[in-house]
């Protein structure tokens, strides 16, 4: 069963956990090298950050709520808040789906995208 279509207006109000507050990305570039992958087997050994890709390429995706999110959910800083802030929109976001339904690939620890380099590059270890 779907859910209903809510209109982008009122779709902040109606979501639980503020969810788009609670993490960042930043978009890595192309990954073809080994050492591309050990720089960022490097960073996914790190506390609360992971990598995917999706369709528009890789991404780093650090998990941590915003220090200004409001019990509620509201924004405690809105009226100066930074501009990617006012940049986003929420036309489609996770109230829509899980952003997860559309990755070709999700690494939350080192060992998992470790064993994923070692397939990709079939000398790794040499």
């Amino acid at each position: 069963m779907s859910r209903p279509v809510i209109p982008v207006d009122n779709k902040c109000s109606r979501c639980l956990g503020s969810t788009c507050c609670t993490y960042t990305t930043e978009a890595l570039g192309p990954l073809r090298s080994k050492a591309d992958f050990d720089h960022v087997l490097w960073q996914v050994s790190h506390d609360n950050v992971e990598v995917y890709r999706d369709d528009d390429g890789w991404f780093l995706l650090i998990r941590g709520r915003c220090e200004h999110l409001q019990p509620g959910g509201a924004c405690g800083i809105y009226a100066t808040r930074p501009q990617v802030c006012r940049d986003y929109s929420n036309d489609w976001c996770e109230f829509d789906e899980p952003a997860e339904k559309h990755f070709t690939h999700h690494f939350r620890s080192h060992a998992e995208l470790l064993a994923y380099c070692r397939e990709r590059f079939k000398r790794w270890d040499a």
